[in-house]
């Protein structure tokens, strides 16, 4: 890389300083300048000065672990996070993408494996998503959705939401009145690691319709449809 490349700032964030020394050296191969934390509570202060471009963290750590750490961030930023987390720690990973993780790697993992994950989520934050449909922002009674922006307001009032969950939402409206299965939204969706076996998508769709005041009872907006998929309900404006 050259030396005039300007170099990404990433957190990284693990209670083993020597993991973090290891992944620092590694990541600055490919053009990251990584600052190392061994706890949650350092990196949380150095976050608004240091203005990383990505945070990597571990979840099993002492004191404020992982989640917590992801939680107490997501009150005043939404710079995108990576959760390390063990294999077989299925409920941390559905929390993790509750408190709006962008994308969670297990343990053990093999460096270039979080190399792709990391760039995978800053291509995905640094180029909006093109619309699935001519018409640029998508308008619907109560809801209006830029994709050039990723932004999105419910009655007006702008909701945040992560890339993960923007690009979900997105690929939803853009298909209004079609149903789409869940196969195809975990092929279409980068950056996360779905699997048969645990709820990550329904997690998802959970996370958006909270945010954008739909009930899976009552449905306004998505609607679940039993073995095939996932329905947006609205018509355009």
């Amino acid at each position: 890389m050259s030396n005039d490349t300007p170099r990404i700032p990433v957190f990284v964030v693990d209670d083993d300083p020597k993991l973090g020394g290891l992944l620092a050296e590694y990541l600055d191969g490919f053009g990251f300048c990584v600052s190392t934390f061994t706890n949650a509570h350092d990196a949380l202060a150095a976050l608004p000065q240091g203005r990383p471009a990505l945070v990597v963290s571990d979840v099993m750590m002492p004191g404020l672990n992982g989640l917590g750490f992801l939680r107490k961030v997501r009150e005043f930023s939404q710079v995108p996070f990576i959760l390390l987390t063990a294999r077989g720690e299925v409920p941390d990973r559905v929390l993790g993408l509750e408190l709006g993780a962008d994308d969670y790697v297990p343990k053990p993992f093999e460096p270039r494996e979080l190399v792709a994950r990391i760039q995978s989520v800053l291509r995905r934050v640094a180029a909006p998503l093109r619309p699935l449909q001519p018409g640029g922002r998508l308008v619907f009674p109560g809801l209006t959705i830029d994709p050039a922006s990723q932004r999105v307001w419910v009655e007006g009032t702008e909701v945040v939401f992560t890339s993960t969950e923007f690009d979900v939402l997105h690929r939803l409206a853009s298909r209004a009145g079609t149903v789409v299965s869940r196969d195809t939204l975990m092929e279409e969706v980068r950056g996360i690691e779905w699997e048969s076996y645990n709820r990550s998508i329904d997690v998802m769709i959970s996370k958006i319709r909270s945010k954008i005041g739909c009930d899976s009872q009552t449905p306004r907006f998505i609607k679940t449809v039993r073995g095939s998929g996932y329905l947006f309900m609205a018509v355009p404006s």
